[in-house]
């Protein structure tokens, strides 16, 4: 099965102006997809899906290729199924996987675990989701819970699912074959959801987002470790022995 990384790079943003530029850990944010699709070893090629010529260099700078796409397609109201058919008109391939990049903590071997599920499953259409063993409701009703009964333990329920993009993938000639009849074809086809974990499930949406992610480098690159009151030193000694 040939496979394309496709990386959409959008120079414009409402919520985070030039999101894909803005620096985290001193790199374009952009930068941490192509690294990451590139690492994880199952793509015959990494491309920007890019509406800008800021983008060219950076995608040279990390490895990737760079495709500018028409400016119709540039725009905030640009829908997701009309940029995946562009490109995949433009780059054959048996499929193609949108690597998102404003989940600059999904690694090269979370993308492979991706992967390996859509070939597994012999899936058309794949979406990454963070489970939450949370209480839900949707318009005031119980999702995954029985209000009648006690209150369950959050470990004991069913996790509801949320859509989180840090990847999808289609394969071409379903997709193509959906949009062709009804202009629409994210979820086409064999649909499976796929969880991630909460590091590779971080969406960069705004500026206190980014915040956050910087902290959370910082912590990585420096090491972190857990710390208690010195209240409770002697219990956590007898608790180690």
């Amino acid at each position: 099965m040939s496979l394309i990384a496709m990386i959409p790079a959008r120079i414009g943003s409402q919520r985070l102006k030039m999101k894909n530029l803005a620096l985290l850990g001193g790199r374009p944010l952009v930068s941490y997809a192509i690294e990451a699709a590139r690492s994880a070893g199952v793509f015959d090629r990494v491309i920007l899906n890019a509406d800008h010529e800021a983008f060219e260099p950076i995608a040279r700078r990390y490895g990737a290729e760079c495709y500018r796409r028409p400016e119709t397609l540039g725009s905030s109201s640009t829908r997701s199924d009309e940029l995946v058919y562009d490109f995949m008109q433009r780059h054959p391939a048996d499929a193609v996987a949108w690597v998102n990049p404003t989940s600059p903590f999904q690694s090269g071997e979370d993308i492979r675990a991706v992967v390996e599920q859509f070939r597994q499953r012999q899936l058309d259409s794949l979406i990454t989701v963070k489970e939450e063993f949370l209480h839900a409701v949707y318009k005031g009703q119980p999702v995954n819970f029985d209000p009648q009964q006690p209150f369950a333990r959050t470990q004991d329920l069913v996790p509801i699912e949320l859509f989180v993009y840090s990847v999808m993938m289609w394969r071409t000639t379903t997709f193509l074959r959906s949009f062709h009849e009804r202009g629409a074809a994210l979820l086409s086809g064999r649909v499976g959801y796929v969880p991630v974990s909460n590091r590779a499930a971080l969406l960069i949406k705004t500026s206190e987002d980014l915040q956050l992610a910087q902290c959370m480098l910082q912590a990585r690159t420096q090491g972190a470790t857990i710390q208690y009151d010195p209240a409770v030193g002697q219990l956590l000694s007898a608790v180690r022995t």
